[in-house]
């Protein structure tokens, strides 16, 4: 008989404790209610408000906070809760057939200020918000090479260094059980030393570059490459632009010379007029010397007759 007592005892606080459900705010959470079918009636609560009944296998009546009523809903027998908040944190029943059977939300929240990446020798405070715990529950921060800082929902970090950065881990108790929380901090590393190159040697009264084979006074190792390549660029631009008026001169003058021939053409096609003069013709001017008389034709001879 006491056997079937103390297994009774043990069976109610198994069923008091019930399941502990672990999320972060902004999540969807599913509450099962261990049985896929009912007969009589179905009733889901948080705490001590109802959030859904079913009474028989028809209708439904809400009853419950409305802020988890629009985001919740039921699914066979399973509550579903869409963008879980920190106030809807805490025990859900779900009685199926008056067999109750129970459910603790934890809503957990880990955030550092500031959350960029942090400078080496800034402070940073890492807080660890837990809803829905007992009273008598702690809260403790754990770094990321093992070291436990004080029992505190919030840690302050001062003059962080690059050993600090890593996973944080939040660890907190429920009934006996331990949970955790990740939190993974971002320390920037320092500045890297310039790395100055060595003095020349001096050998043989000549000075020796380990770098590069140029004089201690010439400009070539001085100047930057990007300035090479604009002086480049400009005896480039110089070049197209001789170019380009070198070329313009050459058709400028083959079309001179193209309208010259034209316009000699044409002047070659008219008609010459030329200035006809009204003066009086000059008189012959005589012949000076004896003119040579021109010889006689001979006489006439008769013709004889046979």
């Amino acid at each position: 008989m006491k056997e079937f007592v103390w297994l009774g005892f043990v069976l109610g606080a198994l069923s008091a404790a019930g399941n502990v459900i672990r999320t972060s705010a902004g999540r969807r959470v599913t509450l099962g209610c261990g049985i896929d079918t009912f007969e009589s009636s179905l009733e889901w609560n948080h705490g001590k408000e109802m959030i859904y009944k079913v009474s028989g296998k028809s209708g439904m009546n809400h009853n419950g906070p409305a802020a988890i009523r629009e985001r919740s809903r039921v699914r066979q027998t399973n509550l579903e809760i869409s963008g879980v908040k920190r106030e809807d944190a805490g025990r859900f029943t779900c009685v199926a057939d008056e067999i109750p059977k129970y459910h603790t939300l934890l809503v957990v929240s880990v955030s550092a200020s500031p959350p960029e990446e942090l400078p080496p020798g800034s402070n940073v405070t890492l807080h660890c918000e837990v809803k829905g715990l007992n009273p008598g529950s702690t809260v403790q921060w754990t770094g990321p090479d093992g070291r436990p800082h004080a029992v505190s929902e919030t840690v302050h970090l001062q003059r962080v260094a690059p050993s600090d950065a890593g996973t944080w881990v939040c660890a907190f108790s429920y009934d006996g059980q331990t949970y955790s929380e990740n939190l993974d901090i971002k320390v920037r590393d320092p500045a890297r030393k310039v790395i100055t190159s060595p003095p020349p040697r001096i050998v043989d009264q000549q000075t020796t570059y380990p770098s590069c084979d140029l004089k201690p006074h010439s400009g070539v190792g001085r100047l930057g490459w990007w300035l090479w390549v604009a002086v480049g660029g400009g005896c480039l631009v110089v070049l197209l632009l001789v170019v380009l008026v070198i070329v313009l001169c050459k058709r400028s003058r083959r079309r001179k010379r193209k309208l010259q021939k034209l316009k000699n053409g044409r002047q070659s096609l008219t008609p010459k007029k030329y200035c006809q003069c009204n003066c009086p013709t000059a008189a012959a001017s005589p012949r000076r010397g004896r003119q040579k008389a021109k010889p006689s034709a001979p006489p006439l001879q008769p013709l004889l007759m046979e």
